[in-house]
This record gives C-alpha cells, structure tokens and sequence, in this order.
C-alpha cells in the first residue's frame, strides 16, 4: 500500500525505532557517552516582564552515541574510505569534506524487517551469535534496492543493564560478513540494528575487528543505523512498511544522532512502496 493511501485512511501507526538519550544509557566502549545538564531553571533568575521564564540544557554526546548513523567516512580500510578516496586527504578544517554524515539524503523508503528471534522461535539471540546470510534467506523477507532492511536480535531487552547490552566479557549478536555482503548484494541503501555495532562482537576481540563495517561502509558505501529499538516493530508482526529517518546534519562528522520512524497501516506484511 502507497504512503499517499495510508495517510488517506485517516491517522497511521507510527512507530519510534530510536532508543531514549538518557544518563547513563549504554554506550559504545570507543565513543564518548552522553552527557545533560540543565544550564538554567524556572526560577534562577527573575521573570521577563510579561511572566515569562526559561530554562535550557547543554547536551554533550559522541557522533555514535544512542541511535545513530555512521556516515561512510566513519571507517576507513588500508588509507582508503568508499570509492578509493584517502583518508588523509579527506580532511579539511578538523572535518570531513568527503562522506561526511551532512552529505546523506532523508531516508523516505520501503523498509523491510528481519525478525531472527522469531525465526530461531526464541525471545532473543544469545551472545556473540551470528546473523547469518541462511538466517535471513530463511525469513523469507525479500529486500528490493533502496529498501533499508533492519536486523533484530532482541537485544533491546537488555537495554537496562549497560554491561550486558554493550557485551562485556560476553559479546554482542550480529551480521557476521556473508550476511552483510547477502545485503549489499540486494542493493539495500542502509542496513539497521538494534545493538551497539551491528556486527557480531566476540568477547575475545570485542571491537577491534569490524569485518561487517569494513564490507557495508567501504567497500559498497551502505551506511548503517545502530542501537536501534525493533521490539515494537518486530510486535507489530510487519516485515514490510514505510521508513523515515535522516541524521542531524552535523557538518563533515562521522556519524550523527537519528530518530527512524515505521509509518504502518494497521495491516500485516502490506506493501510499504
């Protein structure tokens, strides 16, 4: 069903796939955390004439902190980012003027779930394992090209404790190289996740191999979506629906704050194009 038809039938469900930014949420072991701070209450100084007061924070957070996407200067292989463009020239000015998290467009498409804890009939998928390429041929979810295709494992239902969210000493679930190359291959314009790399994360070498980065981010310049909340998604029982989202353009950074959306008509597996 066309986005037009939906909206036409009156208010659509509107699912928020982002996880809260928060005090001590879970963050990656590489980034700077998040940070707030009210830098003025109702009541610090006196009123303006007409009654008004105000209050304002400061917000201090890393470019891959919460849900968020990695541009395609975010990971470079060899010296070389996406279509061969070195890394030590890419800078200009203490920011990227090349792949830049500002150069990516709105993301207004078909989105297409792959639901792997209702494959494997469990409530979520154990640490460090693998998403593989059989996984996502056996849910039967056909990605189109443009299509942004998000991967669930459960893993939101450990968002309470840090530690066991970001896998330490444990390891995290994810895509491990054939299935993201399954992806690229489809031609998908984003791939999503709902854990803190995307990628499997071994407790023996945590996050100093990223195969699956290396794949979707330099070699086929497909960006990525992370810490992303699928549980309502994934409750909703559609694998198929219409995908917004677009990261804060934060001029030549590798990565920035995003708040997808899936726009649904009620239904099941109905058509998002």
């Amino acid at each position: 069903m066309r986005i037009l038809d939906i909206l036409a039938q009156g208010q659509p469900t509107v699912i928020d796939l982002a996880q809260p930014l928060q005090a001590g949420m879970p963050c990656s072991p590489t980034h700077p955390g998040f940070h707030f701070a009210l830098t003025q209450r109702h009541g610090d100084g006196p009123p303006r004439p007409d009654g008004i007061t105000g209050s304002a924070e400061l917000i201090v957070l890393g470019g891959h902190v919460g849900t968020h996407m990695d541009a395609l200067c975010h990971v470079a292989a060899d010296g070389l980012m996406y279509g061969g463009v070195e890394a030590a020239t890419a800078v200009t000015g203490g920011r990227y003027h090349v792949h830049g998290i500002d150069q990516v467009p709105p993301m207004v498409c078909r989105g297409v779930l792959f639901d792997i804890p209702r494959l494997r009939q469990v409530t979520r998928l154990g640490p460090a394992e693998a998403v593989t390429e059989a996984d996502l041929v056996a849910t039967g979810v056909e990605p189109r090209p443009g299509d942004v295709a998000l991967i669930r494992t459960g893993w939101p239902q450990l968002w309470h404790d840090p530690s066991a969210y970001v896998g330490t000493g444990t390891g995290v679930p994810g895509l491990v190289p054939d299935s993201a190359s399954w992806l690229a291959e489809r031609g998908v314009r984003a791939v999503g996740g709902d854990t803190i790399a995307l990628e499997r994360i071994e407790a023996e070498t945590g996050h100093s191999m990223l195969p699956v980065h290396r794949i979707l981010l330099v070699e086929r310049g497909i960006n990525l979506i992370e810490v992303m909340n699928l549980e309502a998604l994934a409750a909703s029982g559609v694998t198929e629906f219409f995908f917004v989202c677009a990261p804060l353009p934060v001029v030549g950074a590798t990565g920035a704050p995003v708040r997808p959306l899936a726009v649904l008509d009620g239904g099941t597996d109905r058509d998002a194009s």
